[in-house]
């Protein structure tokens, strides 16, 4: 059974939800505020396609050539992985891919998310069933 996280629209809080059959599925109100608008979010923990032909492991294959002092392939090897998980890339992620593919700065990328309120959406380590 799959796990989907949302962010509620009103509070911010990121909550996760034990969904028992996906095509039925709506999505929740926020445990915490009661608020009915909720996004779903690209989990924290997700995971990927498998590569192998035995269908064991992850294909880390997004990571073939990353050159850690390369903007541009890490933003690269993001989009690539984002891609492979299948699951809705959240705009905030998107501009960030877009911006790390554009050569800009990381850290100063990093720096700027630190300054968001609370340094992004904050989490809520309960499992709902949803």
């Amino acid at each position: 059974m799959p796990v989907f996280e949302y962010e509620c629209k009103k509070c911010g809080r990121v909550s996760s939800f034990l969904v028992r059959n996906p095509s039925a599925h709506k999505p929740p109100a926020c445990p915490r505020c009661g608020h009915p608008e909720t996004t779903r979010v690209l989990s924290r923990f997700a995971s990927v396609k498998s590569g192998s032909a035995g269908g064991e492991g992850a294909d880390l294959s997004a990571l073939d050539g990353l050159d850690e002092n390369d903007p541009r392939s890490l933003g690269r090897a993001m989009r690539k992985m984002a891609e492979e998980t299948g699951e809705p890339v959240p705009p905030e992620m998107e501009q960030m891919m877009r911006r790390l593919e554009a050569g800009e700065d990381p850290e100063k990328l990093g720096a700027e998310m630190e300054g968001m309120e609370g340094g992004g959406p904050a989490g809520d380590d309960t499992l709902y069933e949803g």
